[in-house]
């Protein structure tokens, strides 16, 4: 029968298929494909190179001493031999580099970010060539390794903090050389004659010149302006220069400063200019102030006269603790022709008085201790006198030389306070050994002056000192002088808009008296200003002026009063208004006088 089948058959048939069935079964199960049952899966780790850690670590490779070094960065779009691949992402890196390297060998796994050996492996386990086809466990596959750290985009914060740490080089703050640039476009600070008064405090030979030129000051005195309307000057190579050009008109009531019965007024034309200058360098310094000024008086041109003063300032820095100071100045004024040392009321003009002078010091500092040593030269010259009558006054026996050498010992407590303590000694010889008189004038002086420089916190800034001074004559018939010497030069910031100033000096001048040896000459003013509005400035002062003809009863007693008002229309262009009353009281005959002045003008900066 068809059904039934003998044990022999089935016997035969399960010999006959029963193989293959098993193994397709076999291959059923484990889904792999047929070639998969010849290949035995490996687990090479061998390092590319020989001798290196198996597994140097994340961010690591091998190094050439077989020792782990950090991974060196690809750029985007390379392998290790140079040709492109795109990069698997990765720790440690973004898709654009520092990714997975792949084998370039290995076509079969080089989108799988897979490597494997360059053989092929039978079942037997034997080398036949080709790529292997086992499956490299050595590290997470290409899906693990994105899913564990994503990729990140160039630009991250990390990527670029890691670089400027790691290449800007930064050096330390103390080892960086400080190199001061030139400050350009910025207000001169006041002239150097802002004030006129110290260069009288700084000149031993105080008593050379006239009670008018010291009275008179406030004729070219500048003000303090806000810095929005302050001039800024003109750039000229390596130096900051300040042109400023004044134009005034008014009246003068006395012009000649003599008695009233002489006096005669008349209009009054003044024309000023004035330079300042400043070097703009990192270190040393040259500064200066030149100003030449002329008074006409249309109705009296007896009167009309000019003025002219400078000084030039100096300062080379050798060292961090050695200065060398320099300064070179000079004076142009009028004699009163009713003083009692020329007595010429006669006089066709005013004669001419002309000083003029250098100084040279070094500073030395020893940590706050500070000496400085200075040697000053300074002449006087006198001009002749014309009579109406057509005789001449010789003043060439007034002609002389002072030589003066000052020692300055300073300690400074602290910013604010600086004491000093100074030694002067000075020595004046005459042109002609004897004056019209037969009496020879030469004399010796020494000095001693105790004081402080003070700055407490910018309110109250200056120098103050006062000391004893005496000076001693060639001539037996002239006596000795013993004086009081007192400088000051001090400024009072009472509130941000007002400022007052004081200025003080005494000193012993030359006179041509018979019998006197010299005058002791004392001279104080004080400056109150207040500003108004930022371009509006009015100021209040006063001077005091003393002389004293020792061995004389010859007396001179000075007061001036000053009111100006300053008008800023931008940083060129000021309009001001002056008025300044003048009086002198002598018990000299013929020598006392009294003078108004009122001006009116206009100041340009260019």
């Amino acid at each position: 029968m068809r059904v039934a089948k003998s044990d022999s058959d089935a016997g035969s048939t399960r010999a006959t298929f029963g193989p293959a069935v098993r193994a397709a079964f076999a291959l059923a199960l484990a889904g792999l494909p047929p070639v998969a049952l010849a290949q035995t899966p490996r687990f090479d780790a061998v390092s590319p190179v020989t001798g290196a850690p198996d597994n140097p670590g994340t961010g690591l490779e091998a190094g050439p001493n077989g020792l782990p070094v950090l991974r060196k960065r690809l750029s985007d779009g390379q392998g290790r031999d140079g040709r492109p691949q795109e990069a698997t992402p990765g720790l440690g890196g973004d898709g654009g580099g520092g990714g997975i390297l792949l084998n370039p060998t290995n076509q079969s796994f080089r989108a799988s970010g897979l490597t494997g050996q360059n053989d092929r492996v039978t079942v037997g386990g034997e080398r036949t060539g080709g790529a292997s086809t086992a499956v490299f466990n050595r590290a997470l596959s290409p899906t693990l390794r994105f899913r564990a750290a994503p990729s990140r985009r160039n630009g991250s914060a990390v990527k670029r903090i890691t670089r400027e740490s790691t290449q800007v080089t930064t050096q330390a703050v103390s080892l960086t050389p400080v190199v001061q640039e030139a400050v350009v476009g910025l207000p001169l600070p006041l002239s150097t004659f802002g004030s006129r008064i110290p260069l009288l405090v700084n000149n031993p030979a105080l008593g050379l010149l006239t009670p008018g030129f010291i009275l008179g000051t406030d004729l070219s005195r500048p003000i303090p302006t806000d810095p929005a309307y302050a001039p800024i000057g003109y750039k000229v190579g390596t130096f900051t220069v300040l042109p400023t050009f004044a134009q005034s008109i008014g009246y003068d009531s006395n012009p000649d400063q003599t008695t009233r019965q002489f006096a005669k007024g008349s209009a009054a034309l003044r024309t000023e200019a004035t330079v300042d200058f400043r070097s703009d360098w990192s270190s040393s310094s040259l500064d200066g102030s030149l100003r030449g000024a002329y008074l006409e008086t249309p109705q009296n041109d007896a009167a009309s006269r000019p003025a002219a003063d400078g000084v030039v300032n100096l300062r080379i820095d050798a060292n961090r603790d050695l200065h060398i100071d320099g300064q070179a100045r000079f004076l142009v004024d009028t004699q009163r022709t009713t003083s009692p040392n020329l007595q010429a009321a006669t006089a066709t003009s005013r004669p001419l008085i002309a000083l003029y002078g250098a100084t040279l010091g070094a500073t030395q500092t020893f940590n706050r201790l500070s000496f400085t040593l200075s040697g000053l030269v300074d002449r006087s010259e006198f001009d002749d006198v014309q009579l109406s009558d057509g005789t001449r006054i010789r003043q060439s026996d007034r002609n002389l030389n002072q030589f003066s050498l000052r020692l300055r010992t300073a300690y400074e407590i602290n910013p604010d306070l600086k004491p000093f303590v100074d030694v002067v000694g000075d020595t004046r010889i005459y042109d002609q050994r004897f004056d019209s008189f037969g009496v020879q004038r030469d004399s010796n002086g020494v000095g001693v002056l105790a004081g402080a420089t003070i700055g407490l916190a910018r309110r109250l800034t200056g120098e103050i000192s006062a000391g004893i001074q005496h000076r001693t004559y060639t001539d037996p018939t002239l006596r000795d002088i013993d004086a009081p010497l007192v400088s000051a030069t001090l400024v009072w910031s009472a509130t941000p808009l007002t400022t007052v100033r004081f200025n003080a000096a005494t000193g012993v001048t030359e006179t041509t008296i018979p019998g006197s040896s010299g005058v002791l000459t004392e001279v104080a003013t004080l400056e109150v200003q207040h500003d108004l509005l930022r371009n509006l400035s009015i100021v209040l002062g006063g001077s005091l002026l003393h002389n004293e003809y020792r061995n004389s009863t010859i007396r001179d007693n000075g007061f001036s009063a000053t009111a100006r008002l300053d008008y800023r229309f931008n940083r060129w262009l000021t309009l001001r208004g002056t008025y300044i009353y003048q009086e002198i009281n002598s018990t000299s005959t013929a020598s006392s006088f009294r003078d108004n002045t009122v001006l009116v003008g206009i100041r340009v900066n260019p």
